[in-house]
């Protein structure tokens, strides 16, 4: 798997979480050696006491600094768990994966399709293809609204082990690199270890905008299922096993 990959699996609300415990972490830190300094410069007073322009200080106490302590660490946990909470929520907040995308204007889309075979939104972690199949058996994707006006989104995620599953220019088909599955193209079983085919999303399309919605995963179809009778177009990018 390239570098560009790997960054595209750090996603929003994990660098999110990542930034939050760390901000946090630091937080309790200081503030625990703060109490620390207090309890300490109480223990080398002499008579326990302090003064302060005039004033006497009580000192800290063993019980009460691990009071304290006890209290900043809860403080602290929540603190953490209401920022996992909100990291969790951030694609919801933001219109990211695991919500409404926004995937451009048809036109544009199928554009790119022309020129570059599909189109790809990082955002949404997801392709879009070109389909002009008919339902096989009990496969009918217009009935599982996930294909409309020509096009479909396909999870760029392989069902196999979760690598993601680049589209080979040559073959016409996706093809992951991690263990050699492929997919024709519009993401059907062909070839490797892979269980069925490649997952996709339902879409829909208003005054000629996409609108894919990535909140709930559509199973891919089992293997056999083949809806566009299409064999690879050329050289394989990735070999068989």
């Amino acid at each position: 798997m390239s570098l560009s990959d790997g960054l595209l699996a750090l996603s929003t609300p994990l660098v999110a979480a990542i930034l939050a415990f760390v901000v946090l972490d630091i937080f309790a830190i200081v503030f625990s050696m703060s109490f620390v300094r207090a309890n300490r410069a109480a223990r080398e007073t002499a008579d326990g006491q302090i003064e302060i322009a005039g004033k006497p200080v009580k000192s800290l106490s063993r019980r009460d600094f691990f009071r304290r302590s006890l209290l900043t660490s809860l403080i602290v946990f929540g603190a953490q768990f209401g920022g996992a909470t909100i990291a969790f929520l951030w694609p919801n907040l933001k219109g990211g994966f695991g919500s409404l995308v926004a995937a451009g204007n048809i036109d544009d889309i199928k554009a790119e399709i022309s020129d570059a075979g599909v189109a790809y939104n990082g955002t949404g972690r997801f392709y879009v293809v070109e389909y002009s199949g008919s339902a096989s058996g009990d496969v009918d994707y217009a009935t599982e609204g996930v294909t409309a006006e020509g096009i479909m989104p396909l999870y760029q995620r392989c069902v196999h082990l979760g690598c993601r599953v680049p589209y080979c220019g040559s073959s016409k088909w996706f093809e992951c690199p991690c263990h050699g599955s492929k997919y024709n193209g519009a993401g059907e079983y062909r070839l490797g270890p892979a269980p069925r085919g490649m997952d996709r999303f339902k879409l829909e399309i208003t005054d000629g905008n996409v609108v894919v919605d990535t909140s709930e995963v559509i199973l891919g179809p089992a293997r056999g299922t083949d809806t566009i009778d299409q064999p690879p177009q050329g050289p394989f990018c990735v070999a068989t096993g």
